[in-house]
């Protein structure tokens, strides 16, 4: 009699199963609590972004009037006074730069703090 031998082989890869998860993930459909946290995490990054965005523009800016003041006073002398006036500007800008960002994170933070609210206390239940 004729005797097959049958074998199984098999060959694991932690490196394909790994791809394979990640591009089903991508076509899987989110939970409502996987969209709830996405969205939470959203709106604790986009805090701070308005606020970080408009003092990097004021604080830009007068660092370049700033610079334009000291051109004026060292370059050029016959506009020593005028130069003074200007870095003065320059500088009061720079110097509110912080505060600013301060002022517009805190004012993000109170109109987004109750939805913040709502949705951690409708994750941790």
């Amino acid at each position: 009699m004729d005797e097959k031998k049958e074998t199984f082989h098999y060959t694991y890869s932690a490196s394909r199963q790994q791809e394979i998860k990640r591009i089903r993930e991508k076509y899987m459909l989110p939970t409502q609590e996987e969209d709830k946290m996405e969205l939470l995490r959203k709106l604790d990054a986009g805090v701070a972004k308005p606020g970080t965005i408009i003092s990097l523009i004021v604080g830009i800016i007068s660092t370049l009037i700033f610079g334009v003041g000291m051109c004026c006073v060292l370059v050029w002398t016959d506009l020593f006074v005028q130069g003074i006036v200007i870095g003065l500007v320059g500088l009061a800008g720079v110097m509110s730069a912080y505060p600013l960002y301060v002022a517009i994170t805190k004012k993000q933070h109170a109109k987004v703090a109750p939805e913040i609210i709502r949705l951690t206390d409708e994750l941790m239940k």
